[in-house]
């Protein structure tokens, strides 16, 4: 009788990296030191993420396509700037008042520029396409190509750097984005590097989180309480805010700015990262790490929310309709809530299980609007649940040029 442990993970938002995380912590608040009493590999876990990192972001650099069309450049490339722009804003102004250390005592107690920053400054992928493959155009699921640049360290650190706190050795900041560079090296110089390298993406998230969660002490969670709620509620509404009027600005409605109001789960990690590279900002990790993790659920609970509220304001239209492809079945929105960004191991359109036979229209509104359902996906998805019945959407002009793209 087999047990459907993933997809019990999976209901939980975030699942994969937080239920290992969890298991973790529990393993290091009761026995702190079963690393050193069972040694060889099981005490490899206790002390081995940053090589677990260093091969997670070379399978994630793979399914970064360069060949991001203008459409999703700009898209993408709007949010990734806005993120980062705000984030910095934050960062400079709380550096203003805390420096690098955590706030000692009081309401705040534990909060650092540090959690805020690693919380502001990556997206939760796997949420965002599905939201956009749900409300909005097809092409935006895309820009998530293009915000997949800033997974990882490296631009929580150039953040920091910016907001005057302590900075970093070149030396870390370029080894914080080697790995990245050189998984897109390899996946836009040969495609079968990348088909190859992106399932081990997926597979990589629980024993980050498991590595992770045994750094962690549960007391810290219990004091963060509150704080973490405060600090999700932060990223997904003055974050939301923000990335709504950059989006607009830009020729959007909106709703990619507000669905890419996340916090990302492999975020979780940078405090651990950061303060590696960096010891002055030791003593705020721990209590980062907690707060950050915290902040992604709040965040996946109430991104969807508010993104499906703007989105009947703005589309003027029920529920789950969409203005360029087929309505998403109900329980399909579930599945994708529990990827982490970018853990899905596919490219952003196949992840949300949208291709793109013809973006050049300047309104898809004025096709012909003809859409098409393929068969049921069977069998394997390299980078997804081989049980996986979801259904795939091709959005459609020309039929003979869609087959020529694909």
């Amino acid at each position: 009788m087999a047990l459907r442990v993933k997809a019990g993970i999976e209901k939980v938002p975030g699942g994969l990296m937080l239920v290992p995380l969890l298991v973790g912590a529990v393993i290091h608040t009761v026995a702190p030191g079963a690393g050193e009493y069972f040694g060889s590999f099981t005490g490899a876990l206790f002390t081995g993420l940053p090589p677990i990192l260093g091969v997670f972001y070379v399978c994630l650099g793979a399914t970064l396509d360069l060949k991001a069309r203008p459409y999703i450049a700009k898209k993408g490339g709007t949010l990734l700037g806005s993120k980062i722009a705000f984030a910095a804003i934050v960062g400079i102004v709380l550096g203003r008042f805390l420096g690098e250390a955590p706030i000692s005592g009081g309401l705040l107690a534990g909060m650092s520029v540090l959690a805020v920053v690693a919380a502001l400054s990556d997206t939760n992928g796997g949420l965002y396409m599905s939201l956009m493959g749900q409300f909005g155009r097809n092409r935006d699921v895309g820009a998530y190509s293009v915000m997949s640049l800033e997974s990882g360290p490296f631009l929580t650190m150039l953040i920091l750097g910016i907001a005057g706190l302590s900075a970093f050795p070149w030396q870390a900041l370029v080894g914080a984005i080697l790995p990245l560079a050189l998984g897109m090296l390899l996946g836009n110089l040969d495609p079968a590097m990348r088909k190859f390298l992106a399932p081990a993406v997926p597979a990589l998230v629980p024993f980050l989180g498991l590595t992770l969660g045994l750094t962690i002490n549960l007391t810290a969670v219990w004091q963060a309480g509150l704080l973490g709620i405060g600090l999700g509620l932060f990223v997904v509404l003055i974050g939301g805010a923000v990335l709504l009027l950059a989006d607009k600005l830009t020729g959007g409605d909106g709703i990619a700015g507000l669905a890419a109001a996340t916090t990302a789960g492999n975020a979780a990690v940078v405090p651990t990262i950061v303060a590696q590279a960096n010891p002055a900002y030791a003593p705020a990790a721990e209590s980062a790490t907690v707060l950050v993790a915290s902040s992604l659920v709040v965040t996946a609970i109430l991104c969807p929310i508010i993104t499906v509220l703007w989105a009947r304001l703005v589309l003027k239209q029920p529920v789950g309709g969409s203005r360029e492809a087929e309505a998403t079945f109900a329980p399909d929105l579930h599945p994708h809530l529990d990827h982490v960004p970018a853990d899905t191991g596919e490219t952003a359109l196949e992840a949300a299980h949208v291709r793109v036979v013809d973006d050049t229209a300047p309104d898809r509104s004025q096709d012909d609007d003809r859409t098409r359902t393929p068969d049921r996906r069977s069998g394997t998805d390299p980078a997804g649940d081989p049980m996986d019945q979801r259904p795939g959407r091709i959005v459609g002009g020309d039929r003979s040029k869609g087959e020529a793209d694909a």
